[in-house]
C-alpha cells in the first residue's frame, strides 16, 4: 500500500486540491495530512478527504518533524512525501510507472520525477530554473549516484525510510536533499522525468528567483559545511506580513 504524507500549515487554500487529486486512485493508499496548528481552517476541511488528520498539541520543530510523524500513523510499504500545492495529472498511472521502478529494481530505495510550476502560473524564470533542476536531479541520482531531491514529490520503500531514521529533524531546510543523500549510501535513487509533478511556484512568485537561489545556495553550503543549517525557522517567511527568517 501506498502512504501518501502531506505536511502543512494554514494552507486553506491549497489543501482541498492536494487531496481531491486522489479521489479517482484506485490503487491501495491512505492520504495522511501532518498539520502543524494551522490558524486557519486546514485541517477542518483536510478532513473531509483524508484517511488521517494529525494535529499536534506543540508546533513541530520543523518540516521533517512533521513528515516522520505521518510516517508513525502511516501502514504502506510505500512512502509518498507531498507539498499542498503538489499537482499530479494524472495519479493512477504517474504511481503505476512509479511503482514499476520499484517492483523491477530491489536495490531502489526511493525516487522522484520532474518539478514544474503549474502552467497557468508559470513565467520564463520558472521554465529555465526548473530545467537546470530537473538536469541536476537527474545527473546526481542516475549518474553520480550521490541523491538528490526535493520535497515537493519524494517516494521511497518505508524499510529505506526506517533504515536511516527518517528525516533529520533539526535541518530547518535542505532535510529533503539530505534526506536522498543518505537514502543513496544504502540503495539507488533514481530521478523519473516522465513523472511530472507540478506545484504554484509562490515562493519564487512572492520574492524572486535571484533571491530565493541566494538563500537555497547559502543553505546548502551551510549544511555541507556545518552539517546545519543557517535558518532557525521554518515560518512561511516569503509570505507578506510574516517574520523573517532567522
Amino acid at each position: 500500500m501506498i502512504s501518501i504524507i502531506i505536511p502543512t500549515y494554514n494552507e486553506k487554500d491549497a489543501i482541498e486540491g492536494a487531496l481531491a487529486q486522489f479521489k479517482s486512485l484506485a490503487l491501495p493508499h491512505e492520504i495522511i495530512v501532518t498539520d502543524d496548528k494551522s490558524t486557519d481552517n486546514t485541517a477542518e476541511i483536510a478532513r473531509k478527504y483524508a484517511d488521517i488528520v494529525l494535529v499536534p498539541e506543540l508546533k513541530h520543530i520543523s518540516i521533517s518533524a512533521n513528515r516522520n510523524d505521518g510516517v508513525r500513523h502511516s501502514h504502506g510499504d510505500m512512502l509518498v512525501f507531498i507539498d499542498a500545492d503538489s499537482r499530479i495529472k494524472e495519479p493512477e498511472a504517474f504511481f503505476v510507472r512509479a511503482l514499476k521502478h520499484f517492483d523491477g529494481n530491489p536495490r531502489l530505495v526511493a525516487l522522484t520525477g520532474s518539478l514544474h510550476v503549474s502552467p497557468e502560473l508559470e513565467t520564463f524564470g520558472d521554465k529555465i530554473v526548473y530545467a537546470g533542476f530537473n538536469v541536476v536531479h537527474r545527473v546526481k541520482n542516475n549518474i553520480l549516484h550521490m541523491g538528490e531531491a526535493p520535497g515537493r514529490f519524494q517516494m521511497m520503500r518505508r524499510s529505506a525510510f526506517d533504515k536511516v531514521n527518517g528525516y533529520r529533524e533539526d535541518l530547518i531546510t535542505r532535510e529533503d536533499g539530505d534526506m536522498f543523500a543518505r537514502l543513496s549510501k544504502i540503495g539507488r535513487t533514481l530521478y523519473d522525468s516522465r513523472l511530472e509533478v507540478f506545484h504554484s511556484g509562490r515562493r519564487a512568485h512572492a520574492i524572486g528567483w535571484p533571491k530565493l537561489l541566494s538563500i537555497w545556495m547559502i543553505e546548502t553550503f551551510w549544511v555541507a559545511a556545518f552539517g546545519t543549517t543557517r535558518s532557525k525557522n521554518w515560518e512561511r517567511w516569503w509570505e507578506k506580513g510574516a517574520k523573517p527568517r532567522a
